[in-house]
């Protein structure tokens, strides 16, 4: 559990509306840190890893506040600087029975938008791994420039890179990115994305005509052959019964034509949904990190997600032994 892995992505606050009100529908609003590759920092810190985010928050009493609740679950915030400008926030709304949770962005002219430069050589001195997501590159074409940079820097320097797809079509829309164009730059670097045939789809314009589990297969085939440095690609599988249930399963394939599966669970009376593809990253990581073998890995992270499901906010607050009790089946006693 000796190596480092650097997440790079900007932090945010998330303000949502309380239980499964809609926006302002009263005059308060509940208040959470996230952002997609914090998240991942988060869980891999609580999970015992040398988990460190690189990013730019306002220099003032917010940016304070997230650099603080990252240090607080053991995150390395040396390396999160204070800059003039302000915070990205978003907004959310829960759904319930058959309304489904709505996001609202407010993003623009960010600190984190506005610095883009930085010694990539010197961030990832140390790391094993460096974790990025599509929703960086999605902000404007200075964050997609200096996604690309990290990850190139990453590979020059025999750091692996993890990448999850994570596309945003509000946010690209907003600046008529190039979307695809510059996914496959990034695509291009990594060793292990999570994506399914939806991702693929934009980023190589190849749709498959099957479903579910083999559509992800085909579009693996796709992408292995597209991108030399392409090892591993890996997502969760979601069927939405409504709101409140789904059922959630996990595939992974490998560039050796290998794939494993993990069982679906029913998950029911779900709190909060939100990041749970960010815990379902960072346990494969883990898993990856730790020499776990492809199909316990696949299960460790589609446990880690499924956990992630009862709790509020972006991050996922469970530990190893949380995970290993879930994928066991070890029940719902009171531990003591």
């Amino acid at each position: 559990m000796s190596q480092r892995i650097v997440c790079f992505g900007e932090l945010l606050l998330r303000l949502s509306a309380p239980g499964r009100e809609r926006l302002l529908q009263s005059p308060g609003l509940e208040v959470h840190i996230g952002g997609a590759e914090a998240n991942v920092a988060v869980s891999l810190a609580r999970l015992g890893h040398d988990a460190a985010v690189v990013s730019t928050v306002a220099d003032n009493a917010l940016g304070e506040a997230a650099i603080g609740e990252l240090r607080r679950h053991g995150v390395d915030t040396r390396h999160v600087r204070a800059a003039p400008g302000r915070m990205g926030l978003y907004f959310l709304s829960h759904g319930a029975m058959h309304r489904p949770s709505e996001v609202l962005y407010d993003r623009a002219d960010s600190a984190f938008v506005r610095s883009t430069d930085y010694d990539w050589d010197a961030l990832l001195d140390g790391a094993s791994w460096l974790h990025l997501s599509g929703v960086s590159p999605a902000l404007g074409a200075a964050t997609a420039e200096a996604t690309i940079a990290a990850a190139q820097a990453a590979r020059r320097r025999g750091v692996k890179v993890s990448f999850d797809g994570n596309f945003r079509g509000k946010l690209w829309q907003a600046w008529n990115g190039d979307a695809a164009a510059i996914l496959r730059r990034i695509f291009a670097e990594a060793d292990l994305v999570f994506a399914d045939h939806r991702d693929i789809e934009v980023v190589l314009g190849q749709r498959s005509a099957a479903e579910g589990e083999d559509a992800v297969a085909q579009a693996a085939a796709h992408a292995f052959a597209a991108f030399g440095n392409l090892q591993w690609l890996a997502c969760t599988l979601r069927r939405q019964h409504s709101v409140d249930h789904h059922t959630l399963s996990a595939v992974m394939c490998g560039r050796d034509g290998a794939r494993h599966r993990a069982p679906g669970y029913e998950l029911e009376a779900i709190v909060d949904r939100i990041g749970t593809g960010d815990a379902f990253a960072a346990g494969v990581l883990h898993g990856l990190i730790t020499g776990m073998a492809p199909p316990e890995l696949l299960h460790f992270g589609l446990g880690a997600a499924c956990l992630k499901h009862s709790l509020p906010g972006d991050f996922n607050l469970v530990s190893r032994e949380d995970v290993e009790a879930f994928t066991a089946q070890a029940g719902f006693h009171v531990r003591r």
